[in-house]
């Protein structure tokens, strides 16, 4: 899709969805969580894979660029295996807690939705796409207004000029953890956008009203 984009930038032809610099920017992970930390939002311990060998385990590994949590792994003793000790891979610390994604187009942000995963599973590929977990509208108010609030702060720190969706995790302590923000979110009827979307009032009609604006 990045390729795409380019293309097309390039060639001048106008299209709906982000930017190149957009997508490259949210999808290089180390540069996201970094720019993410310098504006005081709570991020995973984050490092390159081959300057991580004093992590303590157990640790999430990923690849530093990509999205969808594509190729993520939780490794729960070490050592770190040598394909991971590149630069190319990123690794994290384990945060524990409620996972949670909101959904934005522009200004307009979605309803948070809360995930029920089982207990400790991570919000993998497989899990986004394949075995989705149950999805319901968050209903601590207080918590809701941190993730929009935070939602809408990397929206405009990140300059997302079409659509997102954004994942979070917040520890039982309530440290809000910003993890992933997808910029060429799945968008179908049954999707996390949609349905976050919805849960704030902004109904189907709407959603492709502004995705196509």
């Amino acid at each position: 899709m990045l390729r795409v984009a380019r293309e097309l930038t390039r060639a001048r032809i106008a299209y709906y969805g982000p930017r190149d610099a957009v997508m490259e920017l949210c999808y290089d992970k180390l540069r996201a969580t970094r720019l993410a930390e310098a504006e005081g939002i709570a991020c995973p311990r984050t490092m390159l894979g081959d300057v991580a060998a004093a992590f303590d385990f157990p640790l999430v590994v990923k690849p530093r660029r990509g999205s969808d949590s594509i190729g993520l792994r939780l490794l729960r003793k070490g050592p770190l295996p040598a394909r991971y000790r590149t630069s190319e891979y990123l690794v994290q610390e384990v945060v524990r807690g409620r996972e949670i994604t909101v959904a934005l187009i522009g200004t307009r942000i979605g309803g948070p939705l809360e995930l029920a995963l089982p207990a400790g599973a991570t919000y993998s590929f497989t899990r986004k796409y394949l075995r989705r977990p149950r999805r319901e509208p968050l209903q601590d108010l207080a918590l809701g207004t941190r993730v929009r609030d935070t939602a809408l702060q990397l929206a405009r720190l990140f300059a997302v000029d079409w659509a997102a969706r954004v994942d979070f995790i917040c520890a039982p302590g309530g440290r809000l953890c910003f993890l992933e923000c997808d910029v060429a979110p799945m968008i179908a009827p049954a999707s996390a956008f949609a349905e976050s979307l919805a849960a704030a009032g902004i109904k189907r009609a709407e959603q492709l009203r502004l995705l196509a604006s």
